[in-house]
């Protein structure tokens, strides 16, 4: 195995926490039309487990995934799909052991044993690994069933849209992107992504929601150029800034 794994997940995770990312809070809808969705899953079905599941996440946040489901290039081949060309694959993990047993009449002597109940003279060793591999979003992958593509379940009537919050901030004239699963500002793109406003619980969820983002937009170099010093996430100028959001909002 690869040291790199485990600074690469590592080094994922706490990108992640400095950019602020918190998947665990948000008001509107994650769930597949198959049921409630709480973790990633496997071409099959099953869902991912241990640190693949924060892994996936937060590659679904990165890049708007609003599909829960994950597959191999191979495995998208064999279901009759195939990558988009250019798609970037996400690396997760398998974890698994290695058993190998050791003469104690002859330390040097190893190899693999099936059971060691059968060889009374020899331990057992067990060694843990990891293997790194490679997995695609469906939203990656073209010409699957189209049960992979199932769209979100509308939880909100768009006819209960706010018409003077609509143009409010359509006044604004912001770049505001309604796609995927995660809303967020992101100061590079100076662009603002948003879940759909069918995805939220109600229209005061949605618009609050907004009004969040578009504080945070409001701390453009070109605007407010608002920073309060930050160095890192979760420090006292991060804070400030989410208090600014929220009151704001």
């Amino acid at each position: 195995m690869k040291p790199d794994i485990y600074h690469r997940i590592t080094a994922r995770i706490i990108a992640d926490l400095e950019a602020g990312t918190r998947t665990w809070l948000k008001p509107w809808n994650g769930n597949h039309p198959a049921g409630r969705i709480s973790r990633p899953l496997r071409a099959n079905g099953l869902p991912y487990r241990g640190i693949n599941v924060l892994m996936l996440w937060a590659e679904a946040a990165t890049k708007g995934f609003a599909a829960p489901i994950w597959m191999t290039f191979h495995q998208a081949r064999e279901l009759g799909g195939h990558v988009r060309k250019g798609e970037q694959g996400t690396k997760i993990v398998y974890a698994g052991t290695l058993r190998t047993e050791t003469d104690t009449q002859d330390s040097g002597k190893q190899g693999q044993i099936t059971d060691p109940t059968e060889n009374p003279g020899k331990d057992c060793l067990t060694i843990p690994f990891l293997k790194a591999y490679t997995v695609f979003n469906v939203e990656q992958i073209e010409g699957l069933p189209a049960s992979f593509y199932a769209p979100l379940e509308a939880r909100l009537d768009p006819m209960l849209r706010i018409d003077a919050a609509d143009r409010f901030f359509a006044a604004l004239d912001a770049q505001i992107c309604q796609r995927g699963d995660c809303a967020s500002y992101n100061s590079n793109t100076d662009t603002v992504s948003m879940p759909p406003f069918e995805a939220f619980h109600d229209p005061e969820s949605y618009y609050a929601t907004l009004a969040h983002e578009l504080i945070h937009w409001t701390s453009h170099p070109t605007r407010l150029n608002r920073d309060f010093g930050r160095k890192r996430w979760g420090d006292e100028a991060y804070a400030k800034e989410e208090l600014v959001a929220e009151l704001g909002a």
